[in-house]
């Protein structure tokens, strides 16, 4: 299986193995070091990890930073809940801008077993309001919406739809999520109704009981459908290849390659 726009998550304690990986396979990198709420307080720290990313060479156009996600609301109707959000997002953002990476992905975050009609509505309001007016502020990043506790796609597909005359919007389809927390069965209809707003995407495997992010192959998802579907609806979309380690990294990507 051929990704034209594929991406590892590296980790600076391992950082050469990791760019002798990135270079074999022709990666581009994620961020993850950024959505750790002691790192985001540690001004220094957060400087020093940056200078060390900024000297490697590494840079692809379509590469990603995953921004702050953990408790993180930002259309809450808590003042002071969507105070905080917001400063995280845009914390998330700037350190982005610094490392000149394309897009910052962000998550749902909305109580997805909460069916009340005005609840939902209010989700989806809120986040075209916040995420347009993000937009008209900081004009060279791409913000990418992940699929996270979502049981379907109905509102992250009604957001994406309100949003679609925002170039730089768009969604970041998690597979893995999808199988956990939606109907694996449904996976190719979440593909279908999702793959016009779909900028780039998260792969790893899981039992479809816990988001185990495993490498990819070891464990229930069908790697075949997804050849199937990405070749089909979602081949412009950048992947990431999102596990923990470099193993994990080398045993997937060898198992796609496979393909």
């Amino acid at each position: 299986m051929t990704i034209d726009k594929l991406l590892i998550i590296p980790k600076l304690d391992k950082i050469d193995e990791y760019i002798e990986l990135a270079s074999e396979y022709n990666c581009g990198y994620e961020y993850n070091d950024f959505f750790i709420t002691s790192v985001l307080d540690n001004n220094e720290l957060s400087e020093q990890i940056i200078s060390t990313y900024k000297k490697l060479d590494r840079l692809p156009s379509h590469t990603t930073l995953h921004g702050a996600f953990l408790d993180i609301n930002i259309a809450s109707s808590d003042k002071e809940i969507f105070k905080v959000s917001d400063m995280r997002v845009r914390q998330s953002i700037d350190i982005a801008r610094k490392l000149g990476v394309k897009g910052v992905v962000f998550h749902t975050n909305y109580i997805a077993n909460f069916k009340q009609d005005a609840y939902r509505e209010e989700w989806v309001n809120s986040n075209v309001t916040y995420w347009k007016n993000i937009l008209r502020e900081y004009t060279d990043i791409e913000i990418y919406i992940e699929n996270m506790f979502d049981m379907d796609y109905e509102l992250i597909g009604k957001l994406a739809k309100a949003m679609s005359d925002e170039a730089r919007f768009g969604i970041c389809l998690d597979y893995a999520h999808a199988h956990v927390f939606g109907d694996e069965r449904k996976i190719s209809d979440w593909v279908m109704h999702l793959a016009p707003y779909v900028k780039h995407i998260h792969i790893n495997d899981n039992d479809f009981v816990s988001d185990l992010h495993l490498a990819i192959g070891d464990g229930n998802i069908d790697w075949s459908k997804f050849k199937e579907l990405y070749e089909k609806y979602l081949s412009q979309a950048s992947v990431l290849i999102e596990v923990s380690d470099i193993e994990k990294a080398r045993k997937s990507l060898e198992f796609l390659g496979g393909l």
